[in-house]
């Protein structure tokens, strides 16, 4: 799977509360992917830092990109458990988003997601999530 692909399935598969985060792939690999979230005031809040709401839908949009992309294509899936940590605001920066599949099973899937700010290599926010499987293949 290439960026574009990921980003087709952004487009087609997400509603547009979600589109409107303005989400790119900028990576995919075999059980993995890294997402760009650009910085918008839109989604700051009070004191100036990007609202947790923006960072967890981001986290979990980019599970469903890195699933896509170790399973050859979208399959249908949903969020079971999502667990986030907040290390650092983000001010000002585009936040990069990466997906590392940890186990991917027939039905269930889990993964660690690291949130950095571009140019930089400490994390500014950690997530780990757990999303079913609800479709084995693409078309299946």
């Amino acid at each position: 799977m290439k960026p574009e692909d990921g980003d087709r399935i952004l487009r087609e598969n997400f509603a547009p509360w979600v589109q409107d985060l303005g989400l790119t792939v900028e990576r995919v690999r075999e059980r993995g992917a890294v997402l760009r979230l650009p910085w918008s005031d839109r989604l700051a809040r009070e004191g100036g830092g990007m609202s947790g709401q923006a960072l967890m839908a981001a986290a979990d949009t980019a599970m469903v990109v890195a699933v896509s992309a170790a399973r050859g294509g979208f399959v249908p899936m949903t969020t079971v458990q999502q667990n986030t940590m907040f290390l650092r605001p983000v001010v000002g920066k585009d936040v990069l988003v990466s997906v590392e599949l940890t186990k991917l099973g027939r039905t269930m899937a889990f993964a660690d997601i690291v949130m950095t700010v571009e140019g930089g290599h400490e994390p500014y926010a950690h997530a780990t999530t757990v999303y079913a499987l609800l479709a084995e293949k693409p078309g299946s």
